[in-house]
């Protein structure tokens, strides 16, 4: 193990030093360098693009964290190292998620020990009794207001306390996980679920998971990071999804949900999802979270910054150096792709014939002055203007740290 660990390192070193920042036509600042890189289109109509990482690159890599551990790093240095400046703290509390694949007005689960409905604006909780043939129970609207039911061979209507209607919205809990009926089938949630309404007085539903940071936490991380992966590895992931979830929290303590369950936050599939590795690696690090001024840290993370971390919107979302990212089982720390002077064409007609890319601005830190942050089209045309997000975006590459 120790011979193995002095490989990585080894392996480490040099691929840091290969990402040594060349900027002879560029001066540092604080939004990055100018540079002059001309890029012209081959006769073949194609040009090859070669690029470092995935994603944006900010905060932890989730290759370089494996990376680091397989170095000999645990989970409390690798986040240290990914978000320094930052401190250690503990939240276990509730974080509400927004269930995106119920994309109906009503809340249908089947049943469970223990079911139970609670009207949020009576505080009134109602047990819901054992019917025999009851198949599902659904939480939904009737005249903008929330209605219980049972389903046997068809709908009926439950009146709980006697009462036609809650006053406020519903939220279903068991003794037990909770079966969730969507249009795509079924899934299975840890915590409460709440038909919630999405503004005061609308006729429509949210389906929104409550449920505590550690449980919720279980459900992302197998979906972000293969739990394969050595273990400190994967409890830094842990810490990492349970300090983002606690940071979108505070962002809205108001909403009726803080948090999605897609990348655009980060991944959640309930228990579903779960396995071993990951469930020990969310008990290995209960409660844990990263902490900036008091509050939980904005951690980002992204599948490989490819040798060095992009500056980002926090002090502690630093450009430095990677280590850790290049070694042999990352295979998007360095990639090629292949784009063609017609596809960009077909997505901005008005340039004519691409005649080149032209970079005229990166970021400073890394190979080639690091990540685009301004490319220009120049076609026989016109020229357009695109950031390094926009063209990234529109042509699918894996991040905009790339040159032909």
């Amino acid at each position: 193990m120790r011979a193995r660990r002095t490989l990585w390192a080894a392996a480490a070193v040099a691929a840091a030093a290969l990402l040594v920042p060349a900027l002879t036509d560029g001066v540092a600042s604080a939004d990055g360098v100018g540079v002059d890189q001309s890029y012209p289109v081959p006769a073949s109509g194609v040009l090859t693009l070669h690029g470092h990482g995935y994603g944006h690159g900010h905060g932890m890599s989730q290759y370089g964290a494996y990376g680091a551990a397989r170095q000999g790093l645990d989970h409390r240095e690798i986040l240290d190292f990914y978000y320094p400046g930052t401190s250690w703290g503990h939240d276990n509390g509730p974080v509400r998620v927004l269930v995106t694949e119920d994309t109906t007005r009503d809340l249908v689960v089947s049943p469970a020990r223990g079911l139970r409905v609670r009207d949020m604006k009576a505080k009134v909780v109602y047990r819901l009794p054992a019917i025999s043939g009851v198949r599902r129970w659904r939480l939904n609207v009737d005249a903008g207001r929330t209605v219980l039911g049972y389903l046997t061979g068809t709908w009926h209507r439950y009146r709980p306390g006697g009462h036609d209607a809650l006053q406020g919205d519903g939220r279903i809990g068991a003794d037990e996980p909770l079966t969730l009926w969507t249009p795509s089938g079924s899934r299975t949630y840890r915590g409460q679920l709440r038909a919630a309404s999405p503004s005061p007085g609308s006729s429509e539903r949210d389906t929104v998971d409550v449920v505590s940071l550690d449980n919720y936490v279980r459900g992302v991380v197998p979906a972000e990071m293969p739990t394969s992966w050595s273990a400190e590895a994967v409890q830094a992931q842990a810490v990492a999804a349970r300090t983002y979830a606690a940071w979108s929290r505070d962002q809205y303590p108001d909403r009726s949900w803080q948090v999605c369950d897609t990348s655009a936050c980060q991944v959640y599939r309930g228990v579903d999802a779960e396995d071993s590795r990951g469930n020990a690696a969310v008990t290995a690090t209960a409660g844990q979270v990263l902490t900036f001024d008091g509050s939980a840290a904005f951690t980002q993370f992204s599948a490989s910054d490819g040798g060095w971390m992009a500056a980002g919107s926090r002090p502690y979302l630093v450009a430095r150096a990677d280590p850790y990212d290049g070694f042999a089982g990352n295979p998007v720390h360095s990639w090629t792709a292949s784009l063609s002077a017609a596809r960009v064409h077909d997505a901005y007609p008005a340039i004519g014939r691409l005649r080149r890319l032209h970079v005229t601005r990166r970021d400073g830190h890394g190979q080639w002055g690091g990540r685009v942050l301004t490319v220009v089209l120049d076609g026989t045309k016109q020229d357009v203007t695109l950031s390094g997000d926009t063209f990234r975006s529109r042509f699918g590459l894996r991040s905009t740290w790339y040159a032909a």
